[in-house]
């Protein structure tokens, strides 16, 4: 019997043959952890006596979430992740950086590695190959401190995306249409493997959203096999010897095979408060907007951004409407101001923050009002995410953000697109 993606992984993490269902104990070659979720760690690593990292330089504590810290209790998680941080001799990614996800995708993750990380979100580098995945605050400290997890060996679902995607459609789309199909606990532990000609043809961001939001469907992990858009990017930042092709067997057992038929796709918006209760843009009806917000771990990147401005460039805001956008990293910024990304997004009449995770879990820089609605591009609606709960969280790709942030109310982009296009044509 052939192996699936994440037997081969696990498989050479643990030094034996693997199937699913089997527990095993396996090593770790990133384990990282965020203010949110890191003092928690901590005070477990020195509660358990194990104030050590057994591979410092593959250990990160992220100061990503109140980036900068709002509030004295925030600062004070801040002080306590940077000292220990020293001590243990681990690096401290400090605020600005950007959102943990994103810096690992540019300067740590690579086909096959194990990854952990005390955020649910880890799953996002599945799509470099990596078998990354999200564990509590106590078994990331052992993790720091042994190099080494255990875990059960998840079944795979397999998800075969035929056809490319449309024009004015994207990964985001393609996600919440299968968590819509198979519901928030539809994939509960399981490996989400993503194949076909609509993966093929799409560039790494749309990739990253579709692995971030695995866990959305209950997912232990998202998973791509390397190719050569894994090879552009490990190429383009420095890490072109980490490239290997990592595929499951022909004759591998899925669980479940889904097959999903990307040219029929339409914009589909995740409505509250619940990632499962999707719509797609023809069944949505009318819905006035108070704010958008483009960025987070899930559609923060500068492709994200750039699709954006794409639309935005040459209109400005509705009146009703307030935009912000938040680069995932210092990187993404930095390129965003050079190539005049995040010029266009101000022009329109965006507010641009620095990089981070506050308006995505309500800490700053985005908390809602009472009664307002958000279309937002980060990966959860659920009630209270941004900050009140009485507020109302829809979700939706950069193209939908900026088409809802020209029109007032949540809008079709494919219609910028068909124009854009149309422009451009000789």
């Amino acid at each position: 019997m052939g192996k699936t993606m994440s037997e081969k992984i696990l498989a050479e993490h643990c030094g034996q043959e693997v199937a699913a269902g089997q527990m095993v104990i396996v090593s770790v070659d990133l384990s990282y952890v965020q203010d949110g979720t890191g003092p928690l760690t901590v005070r477990q690593m020195q509660k358990m006596g194990l104030e050590k990292a057994h591979k410092p330089e593959r250990t990160i504590f992220f100061l990503d979430h109140a980036s900068p810290s709002p509030r004295l209790e925030l600062s004070n998680d801040h002080l306590l992740l940077r000292e220990f941080g020293r001590k243990i001799g681990v690096r401290v990614s400090d605020i600005g950086n950007g959102i943990s996800h994103q810096v690992v995708t540019e300067e740590y993750a690579n086909p096959g590695n194990v990854i952990v990380g005390a955020d649910s979100h880890t799953c996002t580098n599945g799509a470099l190959g990596a078998f990354a995945t999200g564990m509590g605050s106590t078994d990331v400290a052992v993790a720091i401190s042994l190099g080494k997890t255990w875990m059960r060996v998840p079944e795979t679902i397999l998800v075969v995306v035929k056809n490319q995607l449309p024009s004015g459609i994207f990964g985001k789309d393609l996600i919440h249409h299968l968590i819509g199909l198979i519901s928030g606990e539809g994939a509960t532990y399981k490996a989400l493997e993503f194949v076909g000609e609509g993966i093929e043809g799409m560039g790494l961001a749309g990739r990253l959203t579709i692995c971030n939001m695995a866990v959305e469907a209950g997912g232990k992990v998202g998973l791509i096999p390397p190719d050569d858009v894994t090879r552009q990017h490990l190429e383009a930042v420095g890490r072109a010897d980490k490239f290997r092709p990592i595929k499951s067997d022909p004759d591998a057992h899925f669980e479940r095979v889904i097959e999903i038929d990307a040219s029929k796709l339409k914009p589909t918006i995740a409505c509250p408060h619940f990632v499962d209760n999707t719509k797609n843009i023809d069944e949505l009806g009318e819905i006035p907007v108070n704010m958008v917000w483009l960025g987070s771990s899930c559609n923060g990147r500068l492709e994200d951004l750039r699709i954006a401005a794409s639309i935005l460039k040459g209109n400005r805001l509705h009146p009703s409407i307030r935009m912000v956008v938040t680069p995932a990293s210092r990187k993404i910024y930095l390129d965003g101001i050079a190539d005049g990304t995040i010029t266009t997004l101000i022009e329109a009449g965006a507010a641009v923050t620095g990089p981070g995770c506050g308006p995505c879990v309500g800490v700053h820089e985005g908390v809602l009002g009472d009664g307002e609605v958000c279309l937002a591009t980060q990966p959860r609606n659920f009630k209270g995410r941004m900050g009140n709960p009485k507020a109302f969280i829809y979700l939706g790709s950069p193209a939908v953000a900026a088409a809802t942030a020209i029109k007032g109310k949540i809008a079709d982009p494919r219609e910028y697109f068909y124009n854009v296009q149309s422009r451009l044509k000789p």
